[in-house]
């Protein structure tokens, strides 16, 4: 989660050396959220609902990717400085002074070599990246300076149960060309095979560290088509402004920007008595959840789709839990650098929700919709159907720096959160209560079994061919 002004990072980057991305190796884990054993993989027949989970404790080992290229001696230079400057922002902001027993000054000892070996400027960020990898913190994040253009592969892929599938391919993109279709198991990115412990990983090295303009995949189809393709993206110029991080600036004209601000709207449909909610970010104002309240007051049952969403604000969190108590709870214990503070969530009484509570989360539900959820089921007010979530929860703020012409920052966590029965979702996910996710041939289809699912057990009737066409989705403009 996020303070208001601050960026949602749900994501735990380690690289090394030359260039490097950790494709973690699942190791057990003691958490009940999370337990070790992974089940057999999705098959294209429903199969029973299983018992254990995709463990998401991280324990790197290192694949190899090479950068070419050359560097300056001022770029290097300045990747220096930007590594001095974000090592003692971390020193100095981290929520545990004591950087998890690390030896901080020899991991920035041995970065400085990294870099000045590197034969790339992207070389020599992955090595500042590295760095801060090593903390395994999904919230701190290094951020390298702004680049004037945005890629758009055009397809969406994500984790279902412990395999990577293609989602979503883009209408007119190239993917769409070359005949990339949902449903795919994604074997391969750019040579790595995606796991829940690295796919977010080798999105922010193909899209921050070292962006280019095509990719290469390899694909399986339900049928059992094999495809290996490389796919362009869509290049588009963005200005220094909008590029830009820092102050909030980003997120205040991301909210201003009206196209995208629609595709982040609360959604709801109903169905007789029940509603269900399409609650994409954790982003809205007393005003706009005020709005929710009054299509859903009068429901039996409000199920609460999270699935996708990447977390937020604090105090969109704290507004939006409130409204489905009517006591003040507390939410976590928020472990700071110099305090812990019971962070609680006042009951909303002017907008209260008394019905039944379901909440949808999958692999891409984070940081304060993990939150949300896990809430729900410690204090028995609702059900929690889906996919085990992402496991990064904690609580981090922006901080930018200038040095060497540019401007660049991190994400530092400044608190974790711990719940109330003692455990961190971070790193271990929230199970849910009823496990629910698409089969490849559901995915192929379009259509939405787990949402389906939701309804009959609220008692509301809704195929998952009906469910899939529920909230479609909408592509953002490419500029």
């Amino acid at each position: 989660m996020r303070r208001p002004a601050a960026l949602v990072f749900g994501l735990a980057l380690a690289v090394w050396p030359t260039k490097t991305i950790q494709a973690q190796e699942a190791a057990p884990a003691t958490n009940p959220v999370a337990p070790s054993a992974a089940p057999a993989p999705p098959s294209t027949t429903t199969p029973a609902i299983p018992n254990t989970a995709p463990a998401v404790t991280k324990s790197p080992t290192a694949v190899t990717v090479p950068v070419q290229g050359t560097i300056s001696k001022a770029d290097r230079e300045r990747a220096l400085g930007m590594l001095d400057a974000v090592m003692k922002g971390i020193e100095e902001n981290y929520y545990d002074p004591k950087l998890k027993g690390l030896d901080w000054d020899s991991i920035h000892e041995k970065a400085k070599a990294k870099i000045e070996e590197s034969n790339s400027l992207n070389g020599a960020l992955a090595q500042i990246a590295a760095a801060v990898g090593t903390l395994n913190d999904g919230h701190t994040r290094f951020v390298p300076p702004y680049k004037p253009y945005k890629l758009d592969f055009g397809l969406k892929y994500q984790m279902v149960w412990s395999r990577c599938f293609v989602t979503r391919v883009r209408p007119g993109s190239d993917a769409a060309a070359k005949n990339v279709r949902p449903g795919a198991e994604v074997l391969h990115i750019d040579g790595i095979a995606p796991s829940r412990q690295n796919v977010f990983d080798i999105d922010y090295l193909v899209r921050t560290l070292d962006p280019r303009e095509d990719m290469t995949l390899e694909l399986q189809y339900p049928s059992g088509e094999k495809q290996s393709v490389v796919v362009k993206a869509k290049v588009s110029q963005q200005s220094a402004l909008t590029a830009r991080f820092g102050g909030g600036v980003r997120n205040d004209m991301r909210r201003r920007n009206e196209n995208e601000w629609h595709r982040l709207r609360i959604q709801v449909q109903q169905y007789g008595d029940v509603s269900i909610v399409k609650f994409p970010e954790f982003i809205y104002d007393a005003s706009d959840l005020y709005e929710l309240h009054k299509k859903i007051r009068n429901s039996s049952t409000t199920i609460i789709d999270l699935r996708g969403n990447p977390g937020g604000a604090v105090d969109t969190f704290k507004l939006f839990t409130g409204m489905f108590f009517d006591t003040d709870i507390k939410a976590d214990d928020t472990v700071g650098r110099k305090k812990t503070v019971a962070e609680m969530v006042k009951a909303q009484h002017h907008m209260s929700y008394s019905g039944k509570v379901i909440v949808l989360i999958d692999s891409n539900s984070a940081s304060a919709a993990e939150m949300f959820a896990r809430v729900m089921q410690l204090e028995k007010r609702g059900t929690v159907i889906g996919d085990l979530s992402s496991g990064y929860v904690m609580e981090n703020t922006w901080f930018p720096f200038f040095s060497s012409g540019v401007d660049y920052g991190a994400a530092i966590t400044i608190a974790n959160l711990i719940m109330k029965d003692g455990k961190s979702i971070e790193h271990h996910g929230v199970k849910p209560d009823d496990v629910q996710f698409p089969q490849p041939t559901d995915i192929e289809a379009g259509r939405d079994p787990v949402l389906a699912h939701a309804a009959e057990v609220a008692g509301a009737k809704l195929t998952p061919e009906e469910a899939g066409k529920l909230f479609p989705y909408e592509w953002p403009p490419y500029d």
